[in-house]
């Protein structure tokens, strides 16, 4: 980043506390499945970033970029799609950061995002809830062709400083934090920015290490940030072919199971998408078991549980 926004200094700024999160294994959900001693399953606990989940690596990189090639100018409003957490992300980015911010969302996104989007003084507009995330970045796109010199529109989805920031600091970190011992790389698919950026770089160090990709099982689901993909709005970024060794559809009701099991079991309160990603984990380590074999399996944990906190269906079954 060749300079801050104006009068923005970056020393000791909150935007240096993103990324390093925490490995944390999981101890008792895989011994109740049965998962061998001899595979580990690590949870990286994205919800440590400043402003609460992995989106934080994006959106900042994303920021940087843009100021340093000027693309986001002095005077300009950054403009984004999001069903929630790079929202966030962007939000305290641009209070931190100096800048203006405009956010398409889809109206059904749960009160604790809007209420934290609102907390930030973001520009929201609320847009169906019946076209989710893809009706967001319908309107996105269209504002940005309607006010070309008032927008910067970042477009997530599609733009691959998205996807290289994982290559830059999620995949070292875990390739530093396991001491290269990771055998298996599980993470959720929303923009997939995680997953492609995270499984390039693991795979540029071991082309042995495998890669899983989660998503919901269903078009109608209920597991918030993930996208089905063949009923979705591809992101551009999404690129599996080569990279993604294991294609998963995770149920929502079990992924809601083993949410409620993560805070009771583990003491970590995940959200939805973390459930999600652990249920796909658990399949993993149970095959390996099964076979006998040693692993260590990384999985993503997005963000963490009180962002959901309202929605009584994820937590009130046994």
């Amino acid at each position: 980043m060749s300079a801050p926004p104006p009068g923005r200094s970056l020393t000791g700024h909150s935007t240096q506390r993103v990324g390093n999160t925490p490995l944390q294994r999981l101890c008792s959900i895989p011994a109740a499945a049965g998962i061998s001693d001899h595979v580990a399953i690590f949870a990286k606990l994205e919800w440590t970033n400043p402003g609460g989940s992995v989106k934080d690596r994006a959106a900042l990189a994303i920021v940087k970029d843009a100021w340093s090639k000027g693309q986001l100018k002095s005077g300009m409003t950054l403009l984004d799609a999001s069903s929630g957490n790079t929202g966030i992300a962007y939000a305290w980015i641009a209070a931190a950061m100096g800048f203006k911010l405009k956010l398409c969302l889809p109206k059904n996104a749960n009160a604790e995002r809007k209420r934290i989007l609102r907390a930030y003084g973001v520009d929201l507009e609320l847009t169906s809830p019946l076209e989710g995330s893809d009706g967001a970045i319908r309107r996105a796109r269209e504002l940005a062709r309607e006010h070309p010199d008032r927008y910067f529109y970042a477009d997530q989805y599609s733009n691959p400083v998205n996807w290289q920031a994982h290559y830059k600091s999620t995949g070292p970190e875990i390739w530093r934090d396991t001491e290269g011992q990771v055998t298996h790389f599980v993470s959720g698919l929303g923009t997939s920015g995680t997953c492609m950026g995270t499984g390039r770089f693991l795979k540029d160090q071991n082309a042995s290490i495998q890669v899983a990709s989660v998503e919901p099982d269903s078009p109608f689901h209920g597991l918030e940030g993930l996208k089905h993909m063949e009923t979705a709005m591809v992101p551009a970024i999404y690129a599996p072919t080569g990279l993604v060794d294991r294609a998963m559809e995770a149920p929502t009701e079990e992924s809601y199971a083993l949410v409620r099991r993560l805070a009771r079991q583990e003491g970590l309160l995940a959200g939805v998408s973390s459930g999600a990603a652990l249920w796909a984990a658990l399949e993993l380590g149970q095959e390996l078991s099964s076979r006998d074999e040693t692993g260590c399996i990384v999985v993503i944990f997005p963000d963490g549980g009180s962002r959901y906190l309202s929605e009584d269906h994820i937590w009130e079954g046994a």
